[in-house]
């Protein structure tokens, strides 16, 4: 029984698309590391800067203070005092790195569906003889000119 689980586990993972998830799952997360320093280090300093220099990872709100009371002047600061805090700061930079993954994602799949050909249409229909009209590849008579069809 465990040499047949064996043997099926094997021939699973000896299939092309469990070693393609793997290579695509590996480029994923690095790709996610890219966007992630995009978002923290290219994108969101300009914007912090246009909104009066305010810094997005260290936008939070204290929901309990820590055994140090605060004010704390970064979220750092909080959380080494223990304090607990709603980050939506880091949650609107997460929803940037999202927003830009998934633009990513979308034009990939929209230029590769491009690439691909798309199949002809079957052939449906067939024209008369005589009047050259558009007919069912079946028919055996013409509906528009009633002449009998050959087979």
């Amino acid at each position: 029984m465990f040499k047949d689980f064996m043997n099926d586990f094997k021939t699973f993972l000896q299939r092309g698309n469990v070693i393609d998830l793997a290579v695509a799952f590996v480029i994923g997360t690095a790709f996610s590391a890219i966007v992630t320093a995009l978002v923290g280090d290219i994108i969101m300093p300009p914007i912090g800067l246009l909104l009066d220099k305010v810094d997005f990872s260290n936008l939070y709100v204290i929901l309990k203070e820590g055994s140090t009371p605060g004010p704390y002047l970064t979220l750092a600061a909080a959380k080494k005092a223990g304090a607990v805090t709603l980050n939506y700061g880091l949650f609107i930079m997460a929803l940037i790195s999202f927003f830009i993954i998934a633009l990513v994602i979308f034009s990939m799949v929209r230029v590769i569906n491009k690439l691909y050909a798309k199949p002809a249409a079957p052939i449906s229909t067939k024209s008369c003889p005589y009047c050259l009209s558009s007919i069912p590849l079946a028919a055996t008579r013409c509906p528009n000119c009633t002449s009998q069809l050959e087979s």
